[in-house]
């Protein structure tokens, strides 16, 4: 999981917007972000930022088959600077390499890239989630993987499979497009022929690479250290918490901090390990009790309480309602 939490602002999701037929005001407005976001310089976004812009795109849009036509729209201007920088590799398995490292720089996720003797599979995993991802994002992200094959081979490349959690829908669409069926599975991912993933791209260029390069590093060092000490608590608590051990002692081994450095620090920021543990352990909460069917008791269990009662007790001072309530609840 990346520390960091923030993202940079690409200035080309203007141009896409703008190709869209979306007014960039009008979808900033409706996710709650700033208008002057796009000229701001070392733009950032959160994770709970970065799903209210795309759920503000969706609904914005209105059109079920808005990630195809973002597809067709994608453009080499269009790109992230590390997308593009990776652009210039020699085929599609060393651009996934490129782009999992630096993917994170731009949006809140991790890829996993698998290259085998007889196809490549690349696995999407999202990081510090208290809620889902817009399904239009996580189709987006699925396009976007076969668009950048297409564009930088210029050949139809078609994948060997591609998996979704969520249903794709219109099917027939997105089948189409990928050339199979979407199919049903945990993680987001597709798998290429190792043929397709070793076809030279067109746009390979080793020099224009070594350009990007220590720019890419630098920004990624830097946005890796520009986290706050308790949005980097609250990273760890996110990962610890469902497996019951979310104390002091056990954070800061994850950071590599001593106990009292660790308290020294979150002291210098004005919050308190207890504090960050009950917000964490409180949007935890909210999101199973919304999205999963998982009993009041299981839940208490799984935020680390040592008997439900005192999960009672807990919620309901954050929250003023009961877990039940909560559950019946979805916007309270």
């Amino acid at each position: 999981m990346s520390s960091a939490n923030v993202f940079t602002v690409n200035p080309g999701w203007r141009i896409l917007l703008n190709d869209l037929g979306l007014h960039p005001l009008e979808v900033l407005r409706k996710a709650g972000l700033p208008e002057d976001l796009f000229s701001r310089k070392d733009a950032v976004l959160d994770t709970a930022e970065y799903f209210r812009f795309w759920k503000a795109i969706e609904n914005s849009a209105g059109d079920p088959l808005l990630p195809l036509r973002i597809g067709s729209t994608i453009s080499v201007e269009s790109f992230d600077p590390p997308v593009f920088a990776a652009m210039c590799s020699q085929d599609l398995n060393a651009a996934l390499q490129r782009i999992a490292f630096y993917k994170k720089l731009v949006m809140p996720m991790e890829l996993y890239v698998g290259i085998g003797g007889q196809k490549t599979v690349l696995e999407i995993e999202w990081l510090d989630v208290i809620s889902e991802p817009p399904v239009s994002l996580v189709a987006t992200e699925l396009i976007f993987f076969v668009q950048l094959a297409r564009i930088a081979t210029r050949q139809r490349i078609f994948p060997l499979e591609v998996i979704s959690p969520l249903p794709l829908e219109p099917e027939s669409d997105y089948a189409a497009y990928f050339g199979t069926t979407v199919k049903k599975g945990e993680m987001p991912g597709i798998h290429f022929s190792a043929a397709d993933a070793s076809q030279p791209f067109m746009t390979a260029n080793e020099k224009m690479w070594q350009f990007f390069e220590p720019g890419l590093k630098k920004r990624l060092s830097e946005l890796q250290h520009s986290a706050t000490m308790a949005e980097r608590v609250r990273a760890v608590l996110l990962e610890l918490l469902p497996g019951g051990s979310p104390t002091i002692d056990a954070v800061s081994g994850k950071l590599f901090l001593s106990k009292r450095t660790l308290q020294r620090k979150l002291k210098d920021e004005g919050v308190r390990f207890q504090g960050l543990l009950g917000r964490a352990r409180k949007d935890l909460a909210l999101y199973y009790l919304r999205n999963s069917r998982l009993s009041s008791a299981e839940i208490s269990f799984l935020l680390g309480f040592e008997e439900p009662n005192s999960f009672f007790r807990a919620f309901h001072l954050w929250t003023g309602m009961t877990p039940d309530q909560a559950r019946k609840t979805p916007n309270g």
